[in-house]
């Protein structure tokens, strides 16, 4: 880039004869590099094991989790797991989050970044090699591919091969299959925002579907194809920004996938005689390039495309185990260790070390901050807001009254009724809007899960007031739900008791 630069500032400055000359044969380097489909070769071992483990739990767990139930009481979904749009809720199996309690989806937002923090800090990209979304998926349709066309020298043969009818049936049946899958993924995403046993029906047996769960369908579907099935590493490389952020939470303890190279150093065929004493392990057999998904070598350092899948490490491994050598020449492991070793000196682990300590003191607190407040949150939330206009109304009687808005919140499954007081003014009454009879206190019904919004006239006599503006406390106090006439000598049943200050105005003195 910077001889570029050098070239196009002496191009600006020669005579105008040669800066024609100079620019045609001096072209600005590419920003994107032509995509090379990379087939990844089949490798067995442990770490292909594991990716199979982590690829079968996460997809079992995507598609199956919206089928869960869990019981919630008469009325209420009982989907385990449900983001229900429509009802401004979010469910979690006995967890229940209201929209003005979205600060815990941040709270489970800023954990999982700093899970992802730590975690990369310990074993460096560990997500991207295991449960990262587009890994997972990537996986399903490479083996999907691997299933229908061969392994890698297969499909590398039948890429290069004229069109023929092996090949159209062999092309059509695995795009069938991969546009099936994203189908079923766009499907699956949908169920957790509605009950997934009747969207089943609706669709299926009904025939009916809504604008937003066909739209979105359709965005997954796209998406996953596209992704999983094309875009692939170039995913990883140019449109995640996660490799270029995971630089900075790794150090020379984190434990990545690493080449030892004063032990692989110099390459060389295999020794006919089995001696390796002076030379390197490495025959440059060109395993480890092959299996990789990424399509890059690891001998040549820790690179930016590496998502530390471990796939190389197997491939290493069979190699070494035929050549009856140490297995490890790629391992996982973390640069201090590996310098260690090529000097003969002690090998340790540090994991818990100031970065991780640092991490996990601040997943600790988070998480404690959630629990918290979890914890202890209230299931009732009462807002009163006065009205403006007008501030205040003279009665024939000469009384003042006052008007407010007061909306109560019951985050229960349970009826509860509540007997409203007025603190701070002399000789009080109240009434409902549209009632006609104003009394010293009124019982609020709520029903289960719901909001019960009401207008309270309250009105005093003009000789009670002492100043244009009184501070005055609503009372709400938890009683029997059974119990309506809202008198007061029912206070040794209560059971809750809130208050909420606002102000009452008069005319000026």
């Amino acid at each position: 880039m910077i001889r570029n630069l050098k070239n196009k500032t002496k191009a600006v400055y020669a005579p105008a004869d040669k800066a024609g000359a100079a620019a045609e044969k001096e072209k600005p380097a590419p920003l994107y590099a032509k995509q090379i489909k990379i087939h990844p070769k089949r490798v067995w071992g442990a770490f292909r094991k594991l990716k199979w483990v982590a690829m079968i739990a996460l997809l079992s767990f995507y598609y199956i989790a919206p089928w869960f139930r869990w019981d919630r009481g008469p009325g209420i979904p009982d989907q385990a797991l449900l983001i229900d749009i429509s009802a401004q809720r979010a469910y979690f199996l006995w967890i229940e989050i209201w929209p003005q309690e979205v600060y815990y989806i941040t709270g489970i937002l800023i954990l999982a970044a700093l899970g992802l923090f730590l975690a990369t800090a310990l074993f460096g990209r560990v997500w991207c090699g295991f449960a990262c979304p587009q890994t997972v998926w990537t996986d399903l349709y490479v083996w999907v591919e691997r299933i229908i066309e061969g392994d890698r020298a297969a499909r590398i043969r039948l890429d290069k091969a004229p069109y023929s009818k092996d090949k159209i049936f062999k092309r059509v049946i695995k795009h069938f299959i991969w546009l099936y899958i994203a189908l079923l993924t766009g499907g699956a995403w949908i169920m957790y925002f509605v009950d997934a046993p009747t969207f089943i029906n609706d669709l299926f047996f009904k025939g009916e579907i809504t604008g937003n769960s066909l739209f979105f369908i359709g965005l997954f579907t796209v998406t996953t194809y596209l992704l999983a099935g094309f875009g692939r590493e170039q995913v990883c490389t140019y449109m995640c920004p996660w490799p270029r952020i995971q630089g900075s939470m790794t150090d020379e303890d984190s434990m990545i996938v690493t080449y030892e190279t004063w032990r692989g150093e110099p390459r060389a065929k295999p020794a006919r005689d089995g001696d390796y004493s002076n030379r390197g392990h490495c025959i440059d057999c060109g395993n480890c390039v092959v299996v990789c998904p990424m399509g890059i070598d690891i001998r040549d350092g820790n690179q930016l495309e590496c998502i530390g899948c471990g796939l190389c490490i197997d491939a290493c491994d069979n190699i070494m185990e035929k050549l009856k050598l140490p297995k490890g020449l790629i391992a996982y492991d973390s640069v201090n260790r590996q310098i260690a070793r090529s000097d003969g000196k002690a090998v340790k682990r540090k994991l818990v070390r100031p970065r991780t300590i640092f991490y996990a003191i601040l997943l600790t607190l988070v998480t404690g901050v959630i629990l918290y407040t979890f914890g202890t949150r209230e299931h009732l939330e009462v807002n009163i807001l006065k009205d403006r206009q007008p501030v205040f109304v003279t009665l024939k009687d000469g009384s003042i009254r006052n008007g407010y808005e007061v909306k109560i919140l019951n985050k229960t499954q349970h009826l509860r009724s509540f007997l409203l007081n007025i603190e701070g003014l002399e000789n009080p009454t109240m009434k409902l809007s549209g009632a006609i009879e104003q009394t010293r206190s009124i019982v609020i019904e709520v029903q289960p899960d719901d909001v019960k919004a009401v207008h309270v006239f309250v009105a005093v006599p003009r000789k009670e007031l002492k100043s244009d503006k009184t501070e005055i406390t609503f009372s709400f106090v938890e009683m029997d739900p059974g119990y309506s006439d809202g008198s007061l000598d029912i206070l040794n049943e209560l059971r809750e008791n809130q208050k909420h200050q606002t102000t009452f105005n008069g005319p000026k003195k």
